[in-house]
């Protein structure tokens, strides 16, 4: 027999919230800067590239997520990963409006609401290096709960930030739904007995997330 679901776990980045477009991104950052200074089209092709697939750099030169256990060290990956691909003030105005241009797909406020209404309990679990709870606040994001690495002292795929997680709904293994974008990462919840729902990153307005209530029942 099935076991109900009870509490569902969500990743954030590129499961509840896309990290907006790459050119809007850059845009706030020049202004921010003040500088005046304009990057030439093929400067500002390469850019845009690497910023919209930022993270998966980042994973090359930090492959154990060592940028999610704080604020210092996921600032320091990134700026090593934009070292020499853009000018130094316009690199720190990147980091300073990334969170701004973050957006919550237009599917994610709706499940947290009607999973609430079910009565099923949430928790955002995330790898991150920095506070995410302003952009929830923002975006409309209800969750019961929110698990981050930083404060946790464990990434995932390790175990003890999805026990966190659980321990925050007071269910268990058999009662949890975790739902992510990242093989690597969100996978390891199924280590655990925690069936495991895995969306691809998408780049629309939409991401899928109604799987996640026809799994609930």
């Amino acid at each position: 027999m099935t076991v109900p679901i009870r509490g569902v776990l969500l990743d954030f980045h590129a499961t509840l919230v896309d990290q907006g477009d790459a050119d809007t991104w850059l845009d706030l950052a020049v202004a921010h800067a003040g500088t005046g200074q304009e990057l030439g089209p093929i400067e500002r092709a390469a850019v845009l590239e690497r910023l919209d697939d930022i993270w998966s750099h980042a994973r090359v030169i930090d492959p154990d997520s060592g940028r999610d256990h704080s604020p210092e060290a996921h600032a320091d990956v990134f700026h090593r990963v934009m070292d020499g691909h853009v000018p130094e003030s316009i690199r720190e105005a990147l980091y300073v409006v990334m969170l701004d241009v973050w957006r919550a797909y237009d599917d994610a406020a709706p499940l947290l609401d009607e999973l609430r209404a079910r009565g099923v309990r949430t928790a955002v679990l995330s790898n991150v290096g920095v506070d995410i709870r302003p952009v929830m606040e923002r975006e409309g994001l209800r969750a019961d709960a929110v698990v981050l690495s930083c404060e946790v002292g464990a990434v995932k795929p390790q175990p003890e930030i999805f026990l966190a997680a659980l321990a925050a709904l007071g269910v268990t293994a058999e009662e949890a739904l975790m739902v992510g974008d990242s093989w690597k990462d969100d996978a390891g919840a199924a280590a655990l007995g925690i069936r495991t729902l895995l969306l691809p990153r998408t780049r629309g307005p939409l991401h899928g997330l109604d799987q996640v209530l026809r799994l609930v029942g």
